[in-house]
């Protein structure tokens, strides 16, 4: 069973801890978040891109098997699907396809359009019970082709769409996706305080969580911040224990070659950097 991140967002408010939203590409990341989760009786949020969801080939692929997962693998804490950067089409098809939460990224619009078309994808959602997540001030990086400078958001404008009955609200505060660059400033921390003030208690969202160094993270959460996003982290980590799989000839002993045996170490990787991210966040134990 799927549910929103309504609930789970508001106790991490009154918390004083945040859940993480971790992005899946495959069978094995959605396994390996699952188990982690489960493992650390935590709540989650399962991220897909629409890059992720064109990959797996389609959103309804993905909600058949993440609700199957979560059936056979017996898990028992709070599962959220969610779409990461969504388009307004994108969120559309989201929502008939069995997601739990969405993501309407109108950053790029004019504050006015923004306001319309999250107005519009609100109503949607509240009929279907499912969470809706806005942006506003893009984020900086790139994601799947979605390039953000990294600017700050306006609070102003943060208020105008917090006011229309969001769930959560991703405000730029000078993160980036991917890896940080040397010369990063750190994270605006007076922008927080003014968009926290303003938004008055609506569940903040910090993208870009893979690089930001931990007392950065556990300050924005002591500041309001319930959610935070990890994708880089996770690719980072597969991608080194594939590697020492490979370099180290195991696929070339036996049935090492097996993809079950070969994938194995990464999936492995993405486990431990999940839960030690979820002990960061402070969410274990939470579910």
């Amino acid at each position: 069973m799927l549910v929103s991140a309504k609930e789970m967002l508001t106790k991490a408010r009154d918390g004083h801890y945040a859940v993480g939203q971790f992005n899946i590409n495959n069978l094995e990341w959605t396994k390996s978040a699952l188990q982690a989760a489960q493992e650390c009786n935590s709540p989650i949020i399962l991220g897909v891109s629409e890059g992720a969801g064109k990959y797996m080939t389609g959103f309804k692929t993905v909600a058949a098997m993440v609700k199957a997962m979560v059936e056979s693998m017996g898990i028992t804490v709070p599962v959220c699907l969610h779409l990461d950067h969504g388009s307004y089409e994108g969120a559309k098809a989201c929502i008939e396809a069995g997601f739990s939460s969405i993501m309407f990224d109108g950053s790029h619009y004019s504050i006015e359009e923004n306001i319309a078309k999250t107005k519009e994808l609100i109503e949607l959602a509240n009929a279907k019970g499912i969470s809706l997540e806005a942006e506003v001030g893009s984020i900086g990086g790139e994601e799947d082709g979605v390039v953000g400078a990294g600017e700050v958001a306006d609070p102003a404008e943060c208020k105008m769409i917090a006011d229309l009955g969001v769930t959560m609200l991703a405000a730029g505060i000078g993160n980036i996706h991917g890896k940080y660059p040397a010369n990063w400033p750190g994270l605006r921390f007076d922008a927080l305080e003014k968009i926290h003030e303003i938004t008055a208690g609506v569940p903040l969202v910090l993208h870009g969580g893979t690089g930001i160094p931990d007392e950065m993270i556990k300050k924005a959460i002591s500041m309001g911040v319930s959610k935070i996003n990890v994708n880089t982290e996770c690719q980072l980590a597969f991608a080194a224990a594939t590697r020492k799989y490979v370099e180290a000839g195991k696929d070339l002993e036996g049935k090492g070659f097996d993809p079950r045996k070969l994938l194995a170490p990464g999936a492995a990787a993405i486990v431990d950097t999940v839960k030690e991210k979820m002990e960061m966040f402070g969410s274990v134990g939470k579910a």
